[in-house]
């Protein structure tokens, strides 16, 4: 454990941000248990411990279609980006109502069970060979274990520990976590209601959810035009001052050019410290500050100021009739580079 992290530092924000997501999960639960029973109908009346457990059941469901909204929705418009900042904070809240609601229906289902109750979880319904009465309870048990694993890696020391690839692919969980969650109603809650309404819901979630991440994956596969190996960005007169462009790269990598003043850099768009969009982010002398945690680079040589040592790749770029091109090959980290003159410059002087 003695790999070396930079802790994130809260702010108001962050505050603001867990505030909103604690009162709005606060509402959630208060209006499915206090206010709504009367316009839930159920095949038979319910008591009050399976209510509390349907409550944070749903409430952990519609919290993780969110989530998996948020990425999407922020690559398509970049007014979502504040709720992207600190997604993974809503990802521990959902965990922590998910076993919520385990707790509910381990200790209402399986309180006199004369087996281990854990044990009884996954042995009580063992009919794997048929759709109906299929032992939807193993879906929920692996998207819990999941969410678990995802929320207690979510902290900065895994990130670092893993390194960002391995940590990136481990948090790829999520989808066959949705998928889980999703085939648990499908299967299980689902079979006692009368009213099929939860069931529109649960599959326009589910159809929602997988419309925004193929709208989001077509838009960043647009290809735009190459001239002699360069990679076109767009028009120059597109980037405001201290805000940037941001472009995919052959490899799939970003790169984030940057209008500072009368001239043009471009940096690597990850930042060092846990792979924040700094293309997102704003250029004040000379410095952009990643969005998420509030790191800095020196745009035109990725470096962080002293005493900080953290360094980025840049990319040498090249402006041809208004338009502004990036060569694909990044240069090593740290690695100085000549700013480009603007355009938008040269007509004012």
């Amino acid at each position: 454990m003695s790999v070396k992290y930079v802790p994130v530092q809260w702010n108001r924000f962050k505050w603001g941000y867990d505030a909103l997501l604690l009162i709005g999960t606060g509402l959630f639960l208060w209006i499915f248990i206090d206010l709504a029973p009367g316009v839930l109908s159920h095949e038979r009346p319910i008591n009050p411990q399976i209510h509390n457990a349907r409550a944070f059941g749903a409430c952990a469901f519609v919290m993780l279609t969110v989530i998996l909204c948020i990425g999407p929705l922020s690559r398509l418009d970049r007014r979502f980006l504040p709720l992207l900042y600190n997604r993974r904070h809503f990802g521990v809240l959902t965990a922590m109502v998910a076993l919520t609601h385990f707790y509910f229906i381990l200790n209402w289902y399986f309180a006199f069970s004369p087996v281990d109750k854990f044990e009884a979880v996954l042995s009580a319904n063992t009919n794997y060979d048929r759709v109906s009465g299929f032992p939807f309870e193993i879906f929920g048990v692996f998207a819990l274990m999941s969410l678990l694993v995802l929320s207690t890696t979510s902290h900065d020391f895994w990130m670092k520990f893993l390194t960002p690839p391995v940590w990136k692919r481990l948090h790829y969980l999520i989808y066959p976590t949705y998928a889980a969650v999703v085939a648990h109603v499908m299967l299980g809650t689902l079979q006692d209601q009368q009213d099929q309404g939860l069931t529109v819901i649960v599959v326009v979630s589910a159809i929602l959810v997988a419309t925004l991440h193929i709208a989001a994956a077509l838009k960043e596969r647009v290809t735009p035009p190459q001239t002699s190996g360069w990679l076109r960005v767009g028009p120059a007169a597109d980037i405001a001052d201290g805000r940037a462009l941001i472009a995919l790269l052959p490899g799939g990598d970003r790169v984030a050019v940057f209008r500072h003043g009368d001239k043009l850099s471009a940096i690597a768009n990850a930042c060092a410290h846990q792979n924040g969009p700094l293309g997102e982010g704003r250029i004040l002398n000379c410095f952009v500050t990643c969005p998420w945690h509030g790191f800095q680079y020196d745009v035109t040589n990725g470096r962080s100021p002293a005493p900080f040592t953290e360094k980025i790749p840049t990319y040498n770029l090249r402006v041809d009739e208004g338009v502004v091109f990036v060569d694909p090959d990044p240069n090593a980290p740290g690695t100085f580079v000549p700013p480009v003159i603007s355009p938008l410059a040269e007509r004012v002087s």
